[in-house]
């Protein structure tokens, strides 16, 4: 019953962040950390997100910005293993307080990023690279931050969906590789993430169909709902730890 619940929302963030670049983390990590506790949600989710990312690269192969990619790349593996590396040394409760606060935290700052009108060019997606992989090696997803970064480099719909896919996969193989170095990705944590993260490939996949139709106030108003109850959610498992 714990996978079958899992399966559901992975099917569902899975969709969800096929249509608006982000999001299946977000949804994903409460559960996880409810079912298996927050420092096995992470690596779990690691090995998720790499599934997740790929999907969206097949999904949207021809589109992907490789330029753009290889700026935001550069910078930001080394610093999610980094990240990664960090995080192995926090107490599961501040693992849980961190991801909570970081996520409440991002619904502002994505609002503020809307109002102002900014142009970056490679250089800029490098610089973001690098603070964006520290973040994701520890806080699990900073999708809110790396979406608003591709469309004020000017990527849109399919091209965004890819070229954030493939800048995000090389980080999250980055922190799989960390975890798997130093012993939190165990054989077992790594099947629960192969688990989770087909259910998100396969949403990616049935989220295709809708990407050209999505409202950008509906997906503004899906992402701040998402990101506050999941935030919510984590600082209520932090006070009710045992």
């Amino acid at each position: 019953m714990n996978y079958i619940f899992v399966l559901t929302v992975g099917l569902l963030a899975g969709t969800i962040s096929g249509i608006v670049g982000t999001g299946s983390s977000i949804m994903l990590v409460p559960v996880l950390a409810y079912e298996f506790g927050p420092k096995e949600a992470v690596p779990i989710m690691a090995v998720a997100a790499v599934m997740a990312n790929l999907s969206r690269i097949m999904a949207w192969w021809r589109e992907v910005d490789w330029r753009a990619c290889a700026a935001y790349s550069v910078t930001g593996i080394p610093a999610a293993a980094l990240g990664a590396r960090t995080l192995l040394v926090l107490p599961a409760r501040a693992v849980d307080v961190a991801i909570g606060l970081f996520l409440i935290v991002m619904v502002p700052v994505r609002h503020w990023l809307a109002r102002h009108e900014i142009t970056i060019g490679l250089g800029h997606l490098a610089l973001g690279g690098a603070l964006i992989g520290f973040l994701t090696g520890i806080v699990v997803s900073t999708g809110p931050l790396s979406v608003p970064l591709f469309l004020f480099y000017g990527l849109t719909r399919g091209a965004f969906l890819a070229t954030e896919a493939a800048s995000s996969l090389g980080l999250y193989v980055s922190k799989s590789v960390t975890f798997e170095r130093f012993g939190a990705l165990t054989p077992e944590v790594a099947l629960k993430g192969l688990i989770a993260g087909s259910s998100l490939m396969f949403g990616a996949f049935i989220a295709k169909r809708f990407v050209l139709k999505l409202d950008p106030d509906l997906f503004r108003r899906v992402m701040d709902g998402i990101m506050l109850l999941a935030g919510l959610s984590m600082l209520w498992n932090a006070t009710h730890a045992t």
